[in-house]
């Protein structure tokens, strides 16, 4: 191969770099007896009757394309799900199409809104896909940091961002329940944020992927306010612990959708037709499977949140998904990734850096509860320990 052409290719690509949380998660792994608290993935497993729906569809000889919108069958099982559980309505043959997980449909929609030049505001700390992906498109993440307020964007930081960019924003990006604070947006956040947003001619993208992991209030889509500018993302990953199937989903106006499905075609022609089967299953037949889960999540929540406050860490309490945003206490390693470094090799705990997420984010460390009792128990033993060693070297100084 020419050097011209790879020199070319490492030039166009060079804003575009490997994920932070892969690469770091990779690291440590090699760590001996290392309890890692790193990657979003439920340890549940897919609930039986979804995956016996799989092995119906492989008997059945389910092996062929399907359409690339997604089976109907599905598409009906989602837009029913969607009106049952948020109160939201999409008519599952023109505006709804099923995707290779919401990575695709994140993909899928910045590719096809987005030209060069465009702003994409995006409230941080957030998950840091978005940003490559924007770049992709040539155009460029605005960051609002919402660390001062509680992680939730305020109405006025948004007015003052819209204003200051004016015409160049295209859209905005939320995701709530948030990776990687746990935080979510109430009723009456959503509805502020919807009259700002309803005088703006942009599109807002909403990642509603943990939606079905909410402790306390139900989940508000902002689609419910503002359906003819929004974009919803969600699927089967967290809701049914289905990571490996990759099945996502992208709902919107039939007039958006339409262009979506163009991407989407010609990216992945379809999803696998059998975890299609399954999926289809998990919504019709398991609507609410999540809610074991989400009552062991919230146990683990409250353990966690309650050893790393003992351990002197300042953290908001999480009001979903699975993570736990914590800042790093005064008198220790201040940037994340050495202070992580430091507690995956000493404490032989592995976390994700809170500034792989974003302005705002540095200074913190992001805990995924998603792990069994036993090994958070293990882990916060081992977090405890390492700050009481800490605080003796540092007193050991002083004297």
């Amino acid at each position: 191969m020419r050097h011209s052409l790879v020199s070319k290719m490492k030039k166009e690509l060079a804003l575009l770099q490997p994920s932070d949380i892969l690469l770091f998660d990779q690291a440590t792994s090699s760590i001996p007896d290392i309890i890692k608290l790193t990657i979003g993935e439920p340890d549940f497993n897919t609930p039986e009757h979804v995956k016996e729906a799989a092995k119906r569809s492989i008997d059945s000889n389910h092996s062929h394309y399907a359409p690339p919108a997604g089976t109907p069958e599905l598409r009906k099982a989602i837009s029913n799900f969607l009106k049952k559980k948020y109160d939201l309505h999409y008519n599952p043959d023109h505006e709804i199409l099923v995707t290779a997980g919401a990575t695709e449909a994140i993909y899928t929609v910045l590719t096809s809104i987005l030209n060069p030049g465009d702003k994409v505001l995006m409230p941080t700390p957030i998950f840091p896909l978005y940003i490559p992906d924007t770049i992709l498109a040539k155009a460029e993440p605005v960051f609002m940091d919402t660390s001062s307020n509680g992680f939730v964007l305020s109405p006025e930081l948004l007015e003052e961002t819209l204003e200051k960019h004016g015409d160049a924003v295209k859209a905005i990006i939320f995701n709530f329940p948030t990776n990687p604070t746990g935080v979510t947006y109430r009723r009456e956040d959503v509805k502020a944020l919807a009259e700002i947003l309803k005088k703006h001619d942009i599109f807002i993208i909403s990642d509603e992927i943990y939606s079905e992991l909410t402790y306390g209030e139900r989940h508000v889509s902002m689609a419910e306010y503002l359906p003819d500018q929004t974009i919803v993302l969600n699927g089967a990953s967290k809701s049914h612990a289905m990571t490996g199937w990759r099945i996502g989903f992208i709902c919107a106006p039939a007039a958006i959708t339409t262009e979506l499905g163009k991407i989407h075609q010609f990216t992945i022609t379809s999803t696998t037709t059998m975890a299609q089967d399954a999926a289809q299953e998990a919504f019709e037949n398991g609507m609410n499977d999540g809610a074991e889960m989400r009552v062991e999540y919230e146990k683990r929540r409250d353990f966690v949140y309650q050893e790393m406050r003992k351990a002197g860490f300042e953290c908001v309490k999480p009001e979903g998904a699975f993570y736990l945003f914590a800042k790093i206490p005064d008198g220790f390693i201040q940037k994340s990734l050495d202070f992580c470094t430091d507690l995956a090799h000493k404490a032989r705990v592995a976390v994700i850096p809170g500034g792989s997420f974003g302005p705002g984010g540095e200074g913190y460390i992001r805990i995924s509860y998603a792990a069994s009792m036993d090994q958070l128990k293990e882990a916060m033993r081992r977090i405890a320990g390492y700050v009481a060693e800490k605080e003796e070297e540092k007193g050991s100084v002083q004297r």
